[in-house]
């Protein structure tokens, strides 16, 4: 007990109970850090460019787009910085403190070391310390350690190496006292406590880039320089040849305006909120758009136990009246056996049900529901207490591990007991077995058969507790003397069940290539338990506990982790190295949580995902998609999700590249042939705004098909541009640059270069138009329904077609954009040419791949 004077003192030597919070970026700053892009920077000094040389049109076309794609880069910077502020509202507001021998309530923040505190029921602990005094204390710990069930807490000493779910003689900041009362000494304030330790780690855990952030940026920055030297290369030659200055200056930054795909960035964002929404009405809310993609490239999925893969609520399993195992599914209420067992568990039991809603500890609020959803049977519990009335009690309690009851029960006067079972058998004398009215002494047979079922329900993760009962002669106020000599009337076992869709979704994940891993705060056994009922793992060698990797390297971690699949009892810490161990080993690592102790981890992985029912605030601020329904389920169907996008986007990459590449090849080859241009500025500009953008957004919508769960996970260093999609656009681009510069030389040779440029210009447009339907596949689908079966690609079809067309054929357009009149010969000519590419690419496809 510390007086004011020494309070003030530690508070000056400690500091405030608070946790610390880094430096923020402002606004502007997160504003101007998202044109630091090399892509960007360019297109930037093109635009200032443009715009001296009186190109205002294109120059403000170009500051749009990279300005929108700045302010929707802050906006989701500043909702993925809220985590450390989450943690900070978790701390007590207000405690009670021993000063002076006198109690006083205190702010929080004024907890200091060698304080005295006070706790009840409902309170949330201010700080870390050591218990003094006890009474039937119990503390949810659930936001640090995963677990669902109260911690009973004690005096008794840990070792000190204990997992925080271990050290039932502490109590640590920012959890919460579900039952009893307690005193204890304060021994960690702040950034000291456990949950300082996470919000240190919180803060110094990098977030990751998802392998198509990596890809676009590599992919950016060398396609950039490749079309600045091509267009430097460009601008010599038209100079050696004699063309003016400004006119071959204006024409190549146009030409690396059109060839450098600067709507990519923002096609790409706008097709992932596309599929942002799709995955809400899934149950997944993403916080961060790239996470959708990064979903589609995960190769293993950390997921807790707790409500993820299991329901979060206790349910009873087996019941057991010697020497009988009975299911939950086959418990008959007429038999008298049964019957007394699950009118003993209603009885000794201070759980309720009202309105479907349980109240109370939910290993008793289980207990009851039993006879809640046996639909048959025509009793409820309220009526199963009403006919037998409570007359004393002895509240349970941790020292005596048990909790009785003395009802009066058609006449007669019975005391109900129920607690651990290791306690309750050495306080039995008698037994009553199944299908007898009457009991009979119990021998050392019977004990160690009771005994090895108990040992069969613990291996099998389950939760047990044992009932007895004995009858009196007259009421009486219960002692606890009256809890000897009692008669066993059989064992009821429980557990936090797995969720039907479990066992399949692990199964699909494990057809894609993707390795499930559990990492829960729960014991070993339980944990194992329901990670073999749901094929994460065949024997109990897959799993560890977390003091195993206590003293591993990483590197002995990173080897260590290939042959396990559960890890129990984890900290925080823990959590992180794990996650780390997998991504240092080429992995592309989800994981999921639901705790203030699951946050860093969270944020180190490559896609973190957060429980939004039973999920803390912290959890969510520092994962990248939160699941509505926390089912382990929901990630699968967002996995599905994430390689559907992922292979739109690619098509959508395809497309602008290839479109691009045959405007490349078209200007490269005039100019080594010494012909004029093919096209003007305007041209190139109009292609690269108007005609690109749509088929590309469309083909980001192409629907989503079930064949990507049957690929493995793309490797994490594969670049976008590999050889195969390489060889796909240069072959696509040659092909369209071919049929463009065919109709360039026969306008050319017709009546000049206006002619030739104008056909040039309407081929290279609609080309790229129809190439939209090439790129839905790498196969062929001319005659099958995929071809027609996106609305949304044949809408970007037709607006691109009126488009180009209204430019050749409306006079007043013709001086703008500076083409020639076209009659209906030329026309045909160009639709003909382009239309062309179909087939031909088509045909190509068929020869490479083959018709499936």
């Amino acid at each position: 007990m510390l007086t004011n004077e020494q309070a003030k003192e530690n508070q000056k030597k400690y500091g405030w109970n608070e946790l610390a919070e880094g430096r923020k970026k402002s606004c502007i700053t997160l504003f101007l850090e998202q044109f630091k892009d090399f892509l960007v920077i360019i297109l930037i000094i093109s635009a200032i460019i443009s715009g001296i040389l009186g190109d205002a049109e294109s120059a403000a076309v170009i500051f749009l787009v990279i300005t929108m794609n700045a302010i929707l880069g802050t906006v989701q910077t500043l909702k993925a910085e809220q985590s450390l502020k989450s943690l900070k509202q978790l701390s007590a507001p207000e405690a009670k403190v021993v000063r002076d021998h006198a109690v006083i309530q205190i702010p929080a923040k004024e907890v200091t070391i060698g304080d005295e505190v006070l706790i009840e029921a409902g309170d949330c602990i201010p700080a870390d310390g050591k218990l003094i005094e006890t009474a039937s204390l119990k503390v949810d710990e659930s936001a640090l350690t995963g677990e669902s069930l109260s911690v009973e807490k004690n005096l008794e000493d840990v070792p000190e190496n204990a997992a925080i779910g271990d050290r039932t003689n502490q109590v640590f900041s920012g959890s919460f006292v579900t039952y009893g009362h307690g005193r204890y000494e304060v021994t960690a304030i702040g950034m000291n406590t456990e949950m300082g330790k996470i919000a240190y780690l919180l803060k110094n855990t990098s977030e990751k880039m998802t392998p198509l952030q990596k890809n676009l940026d590599d992919f950016g920055k060398k396609l950039s320089i490749m079309i600045l030297i091509l267009c430097g290369i460009l601008f010599i030659l038209s100079i050696l040849r004699g063309d003016n200055i400004l006119n071959a200056f204006l024409f190549a930054v146009a030409l690396a305006v059109a060839a450098i795909p600067e709507a990519l960035s923002s096609i790409v964002t706008i097709v992932l909120s596309f599929g942002t929404q799709k995955m809400a009405k899934e149950h997944a809310i993403i916080r961060k758009l790239q996470a959708v993609e990064g979903l589609g490239s995960v190769s293993v999925i950390c997921s807790d136990k707790t409500g993820t893969l299991t329901q979060n609520k206790m349910t009873v399993e087996d019941y057991y009246i010697y020497p009988k195992r009975i299911s939950v599914s086959e418990l008959n209420f007429e038999n008298d056996s049964e019957k007394e067992l699950l009118i003993s568990s209603i009885l000794c039991n201070d759980g309720m049900i009202t309105d479907g809603e349980q109240i109370g500890d939910p290993t008793e609020t289980a207990l009851l529901a039993v006879l809640q959803e046996k639909k048959y049977i025509e009793y409820s519990f309220s009526d199963v207490r009403a006919a037998c009335p409570r007359l004393s009690e002895i509240p349970f309690d941790s020292d005596r591990k048990m909790m009785s009851t003395e009802n009066k029960c058609d006449g007669r006067y019975v005391i109900y007991v129920k607690g651990a079972v290791d306690v309750l058998l050495k306080r039995i004398t008698h037994i009553r077995k199944y299908g007898s009215e009457k009991p009979e002494l119990i021998n050392e047979e019977d004990r160690l058969y009771i005994e090895k079922q108990n040992l069969e329900f613990s291996r099998e993760g389950l939760r047990v507790l044992a009932f007895a009962y004995k009858e009196l002669d007259a009421e009486k106020e219960l002692t606890l003397e009256d809890e000897n000599n009692l008669v066993f009337l059989g064992l009821i076992a429980m557990m936090d069940p797995p969720r039907q869709e479990s066992k399949q979704a692990v199964k699909e994940c494990i057809k894609a290539g993707i390795r499930p891993v559990m990492i829960t705060g729960d014991h070993k056994v339980t944990a194992a338990a329901i990670a073999k009922r749901i094929g994460i793992i065949k024997n109990e060698s897959e799993a560890c506990e977390g003091a195993v990797i206590e003293e591993m390297s990483d590197e002995e971690l990173r080897t260590f982790v290939e042959g396990i699949s559960v890890y129990a009892r984890v900290s925080p810490e823990h959590k992180i190295r794990i996650v780390r161990a997998w991504q240092e080993r080429g992995n592309i690592v989800a994981m999921t949580g639901d705790g203030v102790n699951d946050a860093p981890a969270l944020k180190q992985a490559d896609v973190g995902v957060a429980m939004g029912i039973t999920g803390s605030e912290v959890s969510k601020d520092a994962a990248a998609m939160v699941l509505t329904d926390d089912n382990f389920a929901t990630i699968i169907k967002a996995v599905e999700n994430g390689r559907n996008l992922y292979q739109n986007i690619k098509n959508a990459i395809q497309f602008l590249l290839s479109g691009n590449l045959a405007a490349i090849l078209s200007v490269l080859y005039a100019s080594v042939v010494n012909l004029p241009v093919p096209f003007a500025p305007v041209h190139l500009l109009f292609i690269n705004l108007l005609t690109d953008s749509l088929p590309a957004i469309a083909l980001g919508l192409e629907p989503h098909t079930k064949a990507v769960m049957e690929e493995k996970p793309r490797p994490m260093k594969e670049s976008i541009l590999n050889r195969k999609f390489l060889t796909d656009i240069s072959v696509e681009g040659l092909v369209i640059g071919i049929m463009t510069m065919t109709g360039y030389f026969i306008g050319y040779s017709e009546s000049g270069a206006l002619l030739g440029s104008t056909m040039a210009f309407g081929i290279l447009c609609t080309s790229r138009l129809i190439h939209g339907f090439n790129c839905k596949s790498r196969k062929p689908i001319l005659f099958t329904k995929k071809f027609f079966n996106n609305p949304y690609l044949i809408g970007a079809f037709g607006m691109g077609l009126l488009l180009i067309t209204g430019v050749l054929m409306i006079p007043g357009l013709h001086g703008i954009f500076q083409v020639a009149a076209l009659d209906w010969q030329h026309l045909l000519i160009v639709y003909g040419l382009a239309l062309l590419n179909l087939p031909v690419i088509q045909g190509i496809k068929l020869i490479r791949v083959g018709r499936v």
